[in-house]
């Protein structure tokens, strides 16, 4: 993984055909998505339950991009060497999943992974800035964890501004999670996040069979995030 501030989309499969997510991945990468995002869920740190090591091992050969998997779940030390050797290219943990949280990111990054560091929309950021030398990207959760279709917290894009102004110039990627559309996109990318991952988004009115409709709608969101930015769309 190259760092660069280019806005990258990053489809969650939570929102893809659960019986068949080969498929589903070679056609979202094949219709231009940057990162392929993962929603682990233990039914316990959030109210839902989806993916394990041995799903992302499965799907790992299909994946020619990043494999973005964002653990929310409690404990979380236990998992990592598992899901590091499932194939994750970036685990993400949770600051409010556990107490040692530099001791978690020093495990993921000791596990070969790049180490991301989630905040749900309650947590602020006082919590942070004592591990930023120790992470690599920031998920701002735009909506509360559990589940694919809420709507979109408006009361982070300030927390993303703060967040972009202590990062500074550390290569550091802003990942936002939760009610992207090509209306709020452009509000994050605004604020100065770099990563937007979007489940319904992407995958609402498509398939396998008419993955044209997914390069639609993964384009909309990054013509309009490009262009709250100034960049090239």
């Amino acid at each position: 993984m190259t760092f660069t501030r280019s806005i990258k989309i990053a489809p969650s499969i939570l929102s893809a055909d659960f019986a068949n997510f080969g498929a589903e991945i070679r056609a979202i990468e094949d219709q231009g998505c940057d990162w392929v995002h993962v929603d682990v869920m233990d039914g316990h740190f959030v109210p839902n339950l989806t993916f394990g090591p041995p799903l992302c091992a499965a799907i790992r050969p299909h994946i020619k991009t990043v494999m973005d998997v964002h653990l929310m779940i409690a404990p979380v030390d236990p998992y990592i060497d598992a899901f590091a050797q499932a194939g994750a290219d970036v685990l993400t943990a949770h600051l409010e999943a556990g107490p040692h949280t530099h001791r978690t990111l020093q495990a993921i990054r000791g596990a070969g992974c790049k180490a991301g560091l989630a905040l749900n929309p309650g947590t602020g950021l006082d919590g942070v800035e004592n591990l930023l030398d120790m992470i690599d990207l920031v998920c701002v959760m735009t909506v509360n964890p559990g589940f694919g279709g809420q709507k979109f917290i408006h009361s982070q894009i300030d927390k993303v501004k703060r967040l972009r102004a202590m990062i500074g110039d550390r290569p550091i990627h802003i990942e936002i999670d939760g009610g992207i559309t090509p209306e709020t996109a452009p509000l994050m990318a605004a604020a100065g996040a770099d990563v937007l991952v979007a489940g319904s988004a992407v995958f609402k009115g498509g398939s396998v069979d008419n993955a044209g409709v997914y390069g639609e709608n993964i384009r909309s969101i990054r013509q309009a995030a490009e262009a709250a930015t100034g960049a090239m769309a």
